[in-house]
């Protein structure tokens, strides 16, 4: 990876729906070799995808949570079993398992406290092996990710 793929991705990173004239002007390149120096990041792995970033509060998620989540057996079962069922919650943005304590730290987007309250309920505390939940709300978002 040379100057030139790492100045279309910093590009692409600040704005995705660039067209590939306007992203050529901008790395100083033609149209053709940008192209397939995108194209080749996109076939090696570099760039994994485009999305749009949506308002949480047009779509009823704007209450979002930070869970810190232990289990209370690492045997591969019952981990396999915790990690399939999360990852398919719609409300779950980010599932990170760690290293130490806790096990796991959960970002979830629902519409509001009792959203929470029934998806802790009934979605995460269902799960079979769970040893220990913490939430975290945030009072105020400084730097927001990607």
């Amino acid at each position: 990876m040379d100057a030139i793929d790492k100045a279309i991705i910093a590009e692409l990173e600040r704005d995705g729906r660039l067209t590939n004239v306007e992203l050529a002007l901008r790395v100083g390149l033609t149209t053709g070799p940008c192209l397939r120096r995108v194209q080749r990041l996109e076939t090696d792995g570099v760039i994994l995808g485009y999305r749009a970033v949506i308002d949480p509060a047009s779509v009823d998620r704007s209450f979002e949570v930070l869970i810190d989540l232990s289990l209370q057996s690492q045997d591969a079962e019952t981990v396999e079993h915790f990690e399939e069922e999360l990852a398919r919650a719609a409300e779950v943005l980010e599932l990170r398992r760690l290293f130490g304590n806790p096990d796991y730290f959960v970002r979830v987007a629902v519409a509001d406290l009792p959203a929470y309250e029934t998806f802790l309920s009934r979605r995460v505390m269902t799960i079979p092996g769970i040893k220990n939940v913490t939430s975290h709300f945030t009072m105020k978002t400084l730097k927001p990710g990607p």
